[in-house]
């Protein structure tokens, strides 16, 4: 099915009672609406836009369902929420789906868990579309899923369209510290090595990419849970208060509306 036909189908879910007011912001045209019918956001996207992808167990528990099923239906919303993010333009999306944490669950959980990963990643490599790069340390990671991320990120990387970064095995703390023991060797064994903002960036493993201007998590919870804490630092932070297999385009066209109405001045 073209991705087009599967926006068209995505349901449109009812806002909760303490949803943010919006009032006087855009709203986009309609559930196929393009950056075209969202004249805020289209003169000036979001380049990069950061996803904590939250709460697929409790929705699963609250439809009284087994929690890989709310996995399961978590990965498909991933696949139609990237379509949606190409259509309003933005080129750089990072998704959130296992952080160093969530190893600690249990095996079952966590089997049915990866292998959902591994199917999303081969699913999304498998269009001949985006590029996609894998964010996190593969070695906490079993060879299949390390090897899928890493097969994912070879074959798209000349693809034309949108890069995808999927955060496997991520930890913001282990990024920073991962990048200061690069630094500290190249610091020693390098003559003339300057430590700067500059070459730390280029130590991360977001190395080349842009930072994200806008973090949007799911769920309700409003805390970063030490997601990209070097690269966020001067994002916007857009909290949503749906489960994210509950997360439709509409709460997307909410984020960037929040984010079009926010003056970025960055200290000046």
């Amino acid at each position: 099915m073209p991705w087009s036909q599967a926006i068209r189908k995505c349901p449109m879910s009812p806002l909760p009672r303490d949803y943010p007011d919006t009032t006087g912001l855009p709203d986009p045209s309609g559930p196929t609406a393009t950056r075209e019918g969202f004249p805020q956001v289209a003169n000036n996207p979001p380049r990069h836009v950061a996803f904590i992808v939250d709460g697929n167990r409790r929705w699963a528990r609250a439809h009284g369902h087994p929690v890989e099923q709310g996995h399961q239906e978590g990965a498909d919303n991933v696949c139609r929420a990237v379509h949606w993010c190409e259509a309003v333009g933005i080129e750089t999306t990072t998704w959130w789906l296992l952080s160093t944490d969530n190893l600690n669950r249990t095996t079952a959980e966590l089997h049915k868990l990866l292998d959902i990963i591994s199917e999303l990643t081969r699913r999304l490599a498998a269009t001949g579309h985006w590029r996609m790069r894998h964010l996190g340390d593969p070695r906490l990671l079993p060879r299949s899923l390390a090897a899928a991320l890493s097969e994912a990120e070879t074959t798209t990387r000349h693809n034309r369209g949108p890069q995808i970064n999927f955060a496997v095995g991520y930890s913001g703390r282990e990024d920073i510290l991962a990048a200061a023991r690069l630094i500290a060797h190249q610091a020693v064994t390098s003559a003339g090595f300057s430590v700067s903002e500059r070459s730390f960036a280029q130590a991360l493993s977001t190395s080349g990419l842009p930072d994200p201007d806008l973090v949007i998590r799911s769920s309700g919870e409003q805390r970063l849970s030490g997601f990209m804490l070097w690269q966020a630092a001067l994002a916007e932070l857009y909290f949503c208060p749906v489960l994210w297999p509950d997360f439709t385009q509409s709460d997307l066209h909410r984020a960037l509306a929040f984010y079009a109405n926010r003056q970025r001045r960055f200290g000046k």
